[in-house]
């Protein structure tokens, strides 16, 4: 029987997967992804070439584009990797700038402070870019155009939207690798909570939150197509993220042309079941593969941890466990 669900929302995974049934989705999933996972053990200058390398192997066409770069900054807390690291963004802009973009622009609106210039101060990040000339937009204050989601998870019809994301041709996901008290995993896909105007809809872009955060990823990710990923999981964050967790070094980037193979990948190089969550599962359906046999190893092997990613209690279900040299899931929640 399909449960009802109320504006006071717990998030608890137990509560919100009975309403991830299929909803008129949009389908938009490649015959198959490619991932490319690069070994990077610090931030600086060195991850310009690391990344131009990495990129060659994709091929990529964005002469003449918009590309718009969608970083995760959330807030600043000295010493605590919460966001995608400013070195890894600018050395980004540059590629793109030298595969012969028309514009590359970075594009956030934080989901926790609300003066982003602070965040882009507190980091770095707004040095950085002015040192290289490259564009930045809070989207939490853009101008926003009414937009028909594409599908219908969270049962909100429509959103609006920043323009800058909308006109772009070219949108890339550039996440912080971290768990998450209320989604399992901030990745990829959880990435595009960003382009929600707070000015509009609040802090920490509440009307998501009370819909149901699985169900707007899946309604998110359906309608705001993320073209690539560049995942900054060199340090990542475990235990209770995206804020308070603490740190948990991967040493790696990953690259995908496909955000569902992306955090699926991710998710296994965390030790986590990608399988068993929520938006990964259902966007798996329809938007990309999360299936191994789908997706084409450019670099890289995906190697998981033999401890893995620390979660909530909630979400402790995701830990793979190990058992006798072999990967066990355990008792089956979803």
């Amino acid at each position: 029987m399909m449960l009802r669900q109320s504006v006071r929302t717990c998030h608890s995974v137990a509560e919100s997967i009975p309403f991830l049934v299929p909803r008129n989705p949009c389908h938009r999933q490649p015959a198959r992804s490619r991932i490319a996972i690069l070994p990077a053990s610090e931030y600086s200058e060195k991850l310009l070439d690391l990344l131009w390398d990495g990129l060659k192997l994709f091929k990529l066409n964005v002469t003449g584009k918009c590309v718009l770069l969608k970083p995760n900054l959330v807030d600043h807390i000295p010493g605590v990797p919460i966001n995608t690291h400013p070195l890894l963004i600018v050395a980004a802009a540059e590629c793109f700038r030298r595969l012969g973009a028309k514009r590359v622009i970075v594009a956030e609106g934080p989901g926790h402070q609300r003066d982003t210039d602070l965040v882009l101060r507190a980091t770095g990040l707004a040095l950085q870019l002015k040192e290289r000339r490259i564009p930045i937009v809070d989207l939490n204050r853009d101008e926003v155009a009414k937009v028909r989601l594409r599908a219908d998870y969270s049962r909100l019809k429509n959103l609006s939207l920043p323009r800058t994301v909308l006109d772009a041709d070219f949108i890339v996901s550039m996440p912080k690798v971290k768990t998450h008290h209320w989604a399992g995993v901030t990745l990829s896909l959880k990435n595009v909570f960003g382009v929600v105007p707070g000015l509009k809809y609040g802090w920490p872009k509440n009307i998501l939150h009370w819909r149901g955060i699985q169900q707007c990823i899946v309604d998110l990710a359906a309608t705001v197509p993320i073209h690539f990923v560049i995942a900054d999981a060199i340090v990542c964050m475990e235990g209770n993220g995206p804020l308070a967790g603490t740190a948990r070094r991967l040493d790696r980037i990953l690259l995908a042309d496909d955000p569902v193979a992306a955090d699926a990948t991710c998710a296994r190089l965390m030790g986590l079941a990608a399988e068993r969550i929520p938006h990964i599962r259902q966007t798996g359906k329809f938007l990309g593969n999360m299936s191994p046999e789908k997706i084409q190893q450019l670099a890289g092997p995906v190697t998981p941890p033999a401890i893995p990613f620390e979660t909530v209690p909630d979400f402790e279900f995701l830990r793979r466990q190990r058992s006798g040299g072999r990967s066990e899931l355990g008792n089956e929640r979803l």
